[in-house]
């Protein structure tokens, strides 16, 4: 399990990030969050479908899920908020679960479709 508070801790001994930077570092906190069903991240699966990030920290975050009955729909979007406010330099998370266009396995990365032997 990846330790969202150490990598927080880590993070915040360094200067505060420009926009770039502070992109660099939710997305790579994204690819720490598996989803519950299959053994691939959320970014790679295709599930985040906008990321925004202002310079001043605030973070919106439109994504879905593979099925609109997956049983963590309730709760997982608040997962999701919860491990970016620990990201340095992320002042706000707003993460909005929206289910169209529905997910299909064309928004996968390579690596993604690999991981799950699909390629």
């Amino acid at each position: 399990m990846f330790d969202w508070k150490k990598f927080s801790e880590q993070q915040q001994e360094q200067l505060p990030p420009d926009k770039g930077e502070l992109e660099a570092r939710v997305v790579e906190m994204l690819r720490t969050i598996y989803d519950p069903e299959l053994p691939v991240n959320i970014y790679d699966l295709g599930l985040v479908y906008a990321l925004e990030v202002q310079p001043a920290g605030k973070v919106n975050i439109r994504m879905t899920l593979t099925a609109p009955n997956c049983p963590v729909a309730q709760t997982f979007p608040q997962s999701v908020q919860e491990a970016l406010a620990c990201v340095p330099g992320v002042s706000e998370v707003q993460v909005e679960l929206v289910w169209d266009p529905p997910w299909s396995r064309e928004r996968m990365t390579e690596a993604a479709k690999l991981e799950l032997g699909m390629l």
